[in-house]
């Protein structure tokens, strides 16, 4: 089966900043996620004006396209973590990225919340969200869920105000749960899928997971004729490397 989804990559294979990473990507992928982080303690590593001008040739001359890994959680109590979200949305969207994929706090949803917990957690995303996209297009954020808790909490909320989703295969490997029928309920408003084996821990390469459990995903996203952005959330170049010989194993074995 032919692939119609993009392969991508994140920012963090690497040494060295944002822009070395994509000019050694480039050439070998089709999207790169700019993983983003704004810290008191770590420091920033948002884009200034000349960085951006260069991620913009590097995409024009390598046909790239870019995902934009938010820095903070959508937080409705935290005024500085949207204060570093609007300062990552301003410093990018010369590179009109393909999509935004952001987090929801879901810290209260946990070790089985209680249904008063789970209704005012849905209060506060409600207004997290609202605050997001009345600066980010609702098409092009795509809220991804986590290994710690339920997407469930927020598919009505998605649907409601017509957001994107990234639903993140590897975590749902983490938890132990077959990924196929979130992503056949979810792939109509699916922008951006996110790949990684589990071994232990998640964010591993691909040749870590179950060459059968990866296969059966891909071969639904083939099937779905899935158009978006499948990145390889992974963060080491042997990592990657073998993450990509997974997938060209798979090309060739469907053909």
């Amino acid at each position: 089966m032919k692939r119609a989804f993009r392969l991508g990559a994140t920012s963090c294979i690497y040494p060295g900043d944002i822009v070395a990473n994509v000019r050694q990507l480039a050439p070998h992928v089709d999207d790169i996620e700019l993983v983003l982080f704004d810290t008191d303690n770590h420091g920033a590593n948002i884009p200034d004006p000349a960085n951006i001008a260069a991620l913009r040739a590097l995409a024009r001359d390598n046909a790239l396209t870019y995902t934009v890994h938010l820095p903070c959680d959508l937080d409705p109590h935290d005024a500085r973590a949207f204060e570093k979200i609007f300062r990552a949305l301003d410093a990018t969207r010369p590179l009109e990225p393909f999509a935004y994929i952001a987090h929801l706090d879901g810290r209260d949803l946990q070790n089985n919340p209680a249904r008063d917990t789970i209704a005012r957690w849905q209060a506060d995303a409600r207004r997290a969200l609202d605050r997001a996209i009345a600066q980010i297009e609702p098409a092009r954020l795509c809220i991804e869920n986590l290994e710690t808790w339920s997407p469930d909490f927020f598919a009505e909320l998605i649907a409601a105000k017509n957001l994107a989703r990234c639903v993140d295969v590897g975590h749902f490997w983490k938890q132990r749960r077959d990924p196929l029928p979130h992503l056949r309920e979810q792939i109509a408003r699916t922008r951006v899928v996110h790949l990684h084996g589990v071994d232990g821990r998640d964010h591993e390469s691909l040749a870590k997971q179950s060459r059968a459990e990866v296969g059966r995903v891909l071969d639904f996203l083939a099937r779905a004729d899935f158009a978006g952005v499948a990145t390889l959330e992974i963060f080491s170049a042997d990592d990657l490397i073998s993450s990509q010989q997974v997938i060209a194993e798979w090309e060739n074995d469907s053909r």
